[in-house]
């Protein structure tokens, strides 16, 4: 087994706003489509890593008291921490040292209530 994670979506109950919040953090368009009897929107992702993406379902509800997905906070998290408020969700945890091996993690409250965690080396 490569990874421990295949895929992870990121349930949400508003697609347009999910997509502005994300695009705004992320810093990157993202376009939502139909797809299993909801609505998709694919974070940006490497071919051959792993990837994820918000979903909009009736089976679905968004919480801040589930499993924390980590997203990938480049270099530096600061940077997508800095848009977080301004996108319409709040930080729940500053940028947070782990170890110096292991680098610096985040969380914030995303446009839709969800809890999700940022990771960054430095």
């Amino acid at each position: 087994m490569k990874n421990a994670i295949n895929w992870f979506e990121i349930p949400v109950s508003d697609m347009p706003r999910a997509c502005q919040f994300y695009g705004a953090i992320l810093n990157t368009p993202l376009n939502a489509s139909p797809m299993c009897g909801g609505e998709v929107a694919v974070l940006p992702y490497a071919d051959g890593a792993v990837g994820g993406s918000l979903f909009k379902h009736t089976d679905l509800t968004p919480t801040p008291k589930g499993t924390v997905v980590y997203l990938n906070g480049g270099d530096d998290l600061s940077a997508i921490l800095d848009r977080v408020g301004a996108a319409g969700g709040s930080v729940a945890l500053p940028k947070t040292a782990i170890t110096p091996e292991i680098g610096y993690m985040a969380l914030f409250i995303d446009s839709e209530g969800n809890r999700v965690g940022l990771h960054s080396p430095n």
